[in-house]
């Protein structure tokens, strides 16, 4: 990670999300980033011979500006928002199993290698690295449920740049002896013990916060349930995130302990877990009540569409396209290991692919496909808005951290697959790199104006 005071600005095309149907793609844009790394200007339709002028009536101090070059251009950080990062050793293993079966042959007994602290120090410095290369810039992380390595986890994090959202997973039953935590008591003083190390480490939230993880009801009884919702009532800024309505198979085991309910939504706004701060995985097989209950509440949806497609257990493609008619707040995840891939490029494309599949098997005339832009603000400011950090970041209006990656598709970078024409248009530079580009089209990767990655 790169430490500088110096502000910086950035010359070139940028690329935004203006809106779910509409993009904001700018040639000759100017962005000024003061020494803190918060945007202090954008400007659009700059002329080149006017960049220094415009720069020195703008910034009083010195700068280092970088200018674009064709080929190039500047886009918000991606924001995973489902990501099991004690899972990184072992996606792509146990595919087609359903769910429940996945965990207990594969992710349960992976996960409980981080009782080894060493093990936790080896691999976690590999995810935050790795995600960063892939251009997230944002990630809310699952942890174990060892306390410790959740907290190397958030020291990493923190060492390394990334912006994240993290928590010790909570799970005391239904899980192997050798993988759930002790009792309820041990389950909850545990994640009071990580909430208090990283408010230590990240006071006022601006990189690293907690997040309340319950894995799901399945490992989670009444009292355990109840203990963190009384956690989430005492912090009433801190996020909330859990599977819900993940597979037909996980719903009918959920069910079944819980006869009381007869939903999952109610079974979670029961223990005040399910209000304006809860990011929910999957949401792929929902009833009308439950999607009603997340739009009245104000949820946000974690989208996961590679997982959804190579675990087993149906043809489980969330109802995407009828939640953002609704206004409710989705983000795209990468959901690995569930999902094989750590690509948000591939999120984007298969959160294509499967609404198209959804469409065509639902008889909706259309009604049911996304689109790249749907896909590409899901990426960037939604996201952002699912995990809490909308008001920070996603877009580069004045005022938010500039969390940014230089996207460069020329030749000599390789990775992108459809090399960009003479006369291709800006649009199709973006669309060339998002449906055949990868993580070698990723120049730079920047989180609150500091340069955390670069290749």
């Amino acid at each position: 990670m790169t430490d500088s005071s110096k502000s910086k600005a950035f010359y070139g095309t940028v690329i935004q999300s203006k809106s779910l149907s509409e993009l904001a793609i700018i040639e000759n844009a100017l962005i000024l980033v003061d020494g803190t790394g918060t945007i202090s200007a954008f400007e659009a339709d700059v002329p080149k011979n006017e960049v220094i002028q415009r720069l020195e009536s703008l910034c009083t101090s010195e700068y280092k500006l970088t200018e674009l070059c064709k080929g190039q251009f500047i886009m918000p950080g991606f924001v995973d928002t489902h990501n099991h990062a004690p899972q990184w050793l072992h996606r792509g293993q146990g595919q087609g199993l359903h769910i429940l079966q996945w965990l207990d042959q594969v992710a349960f007994l992976n996960e409980s290698l981080f009782k080894d602290l060493n093990h936790a120090r080896r691999v976690y410095p590999l995810v935050v690295r790795g995600m960063l290369r892939q251009g997230v810039t944002t990630a809310s992380y699952y942890g174990s449920l060892h306390g410790e390595a959740t907290n190397i986890l958030a020291d990493t994090c923190l060492e390394l740049g990334q912006r994240a959202l993290i928590g010790k997973c909570n799970m005391a039953r239904n899980a192997p002896d050798f993988y759930r935590d002790a009792s309820v008591e041990e389950s909850l003083q545990v994640t009071r013990d990580c909430i208090k190390h990283i408010k230590n480490l990240d006071p006022n939230g601006e990189l690293i916060r907690h997040v309340l993880t319950p894995r799901f009801a399945i490992c989670c009884d009444e009292a355990l349930l109840k203990g963190l919702g009384e956690i989430a009532q005492e912090n009433p800024t801190m996020a909330i995130q859990t599977h819900f309505d993940e597979s037909e198979q996980e719903k009918n085991f959920t069910m079944s302990l819980f006869p009381q309910f007869s939903n999952e939504a109610d079974l979670y706004e029961e223990y005040n877990l399910l209000n304006e701060r809860s990011i929910l995985a999957h949401c792929t097989i929902m009833t009308e009540y439950e999607t009603r209950r997340l739009q009245e509440l104000d949820c946000g949806v974690a989208h996961c569409p590679t997982s959804n497609m190579t675990v087993g257990g149906g043809f489980m493609a969330a109802p995407i396209q009828e939640f953002l008619r609704l206004g409710i707040k989705v983000g795209l995840g990468t959901d690995s290991g569930g999902g094989y891939s750590i690509s948000m490029l591939n999120a984007m494309r298969h959160a294509m692919i499967t609404s198209f599949a959804r469409d065509f098997l639902d008889k909706s005339d259309g009604r049911a496909a996304v689109s790249l832009e749907q896909v590409f603000h899901m990426a960037t400011i939604g996201g952002a808005r699912v995990v809490g950090f909308g008001d920070k970041v996603g877009d580069f209006k004045a005022g938010k951290h500039f969390d940014a990656l230089l996207i460069d598709v020329s030749d000599s970078r390789g990775g992108i697959t459809a090399p960009l024409e003479e006369n291709d248009t800006l649009r199709t530079m973006l669309e060339k790199f998002i449906m055949t580009g990868d993580d070698r089209n990723v120049a730079r990767v920047y989180v609150r104006g500091l340069l955390v990655h670069s290749s």
